[in-house]
C-alpha cells in the first residue's frame, strides 16, 4: 500500500466515529502527548556480546514517543490521532543496531467515566534496521506497514492517562515477512 493510498484511506477510515459522535456540531479538539513502551513480535536480530551473552531485537519492540490530536464530540465518543518515532537497539562490542520507524495511528474511543475502550488502523513509516561499526552489515530497509491497534485507556484525570495496547502488523523486507504482533503500554497528557 502507498502513502497516497494511506493518506487517502485514513480520513474514510476516522469517518464513521466522527459521525457518531456528532463532531460536524461541537468538536472539542485538544493536543495530546503519548510516550510507551511496546515488545513482542518476530525476531529480527540477535547480536552476541563479549561476554557470551547476547541481545536482541522484536519486531513490535521498543520505546516511543509521539503527539497528535484527541477530538471529543459528545461524552462517550473520542477519536485520536498521533504521529510518534519508535526505536529499539542493541549493543555488542563496537557495534550497535538500531530498529526505527514513525507510526501513524488513527484509534476511535468509546469512553466511560474512567476508562477509553476503542482501536483503529497504524501505519508504520520509513521501517528500518541500521547497524553500526562492526554490526554495519545489519542493515535492512523494509517496506511501509499498515495494521491495527486495540486499546484500553484508564483515565487518571482530565489531563492523565495511561494505557495497554495489542498491535498486529507485518514488515516485509526482501520477500519475508516479521509479525509485529504484541503488547505495550502508554502514557498520554492532554493539553
Amino acid at each position: 500500500m502507498t502513502r497516497s493510498t494511506v493518506f487517502r484511506f485514513l480520513p474514510s477510515a476516522l469517518l464513521p466515529a466522527l459521525l457518531a459522535a456528532g463532531f460536524a456540531r461541537a468538536a472539542e479538539v485538544r493536543p495530546v502527548a503519548r510516550i510507551g513502551f511496546d515488545f513482542g513480535g518476530d525476531n529480527l536480530i540477535t547480536r552476541p556480546f563479549a561476554d557470551g551473552s547476547s541481545g536482541s531485537i522484536r519486531a513490535n519492540e521498543g520505546f516511543w514517543i509521539g503527539a497528535g490530536v484527541l477530538v471529543s464530540g459528545s461524552r462517550s465518543i473520542e477519536a485520536e490521532v498521533t504521529l510518534a518515532y519508535k526505536f529499539a537497539s542493541t549493543t555488542a562490542g563496537a557495534g550497535n543496531v538500531t530498529w526505527t520507524r514513525t507510526p501513524l495511528d488513527a484509534l476511535a474511543f468509546y469512553r466511560l467515566p474512567r476508562f477509553r475502550l476503542g482501536g483503529g488502523l497504524t501505519y508504520h513509516f520509513a521501517p528500518q534496521l541500521q547497524g553500526a561499526g562492526v554490526a554495519s552489515g545489519a542493515t535492512a530497509k523494509f517496506d511501509d506497514a499498515l495494521g491495527w491497534v486495540l486499546q484500553a485507556d484508564y483515565v487518571l484525570t482530565p489531563r492523565y492517562i495511561l494505557g495497554a495496547r495489542y498491535t498486529d502488523l507485518t514488515y516485509k523486507s526482501g520477500g519475508v515477512s516479521f509479525s509485529g504482533k504484541g503488547l505495550g503500554t502508554t502514557v498520554g497528557f492532554v493539553f
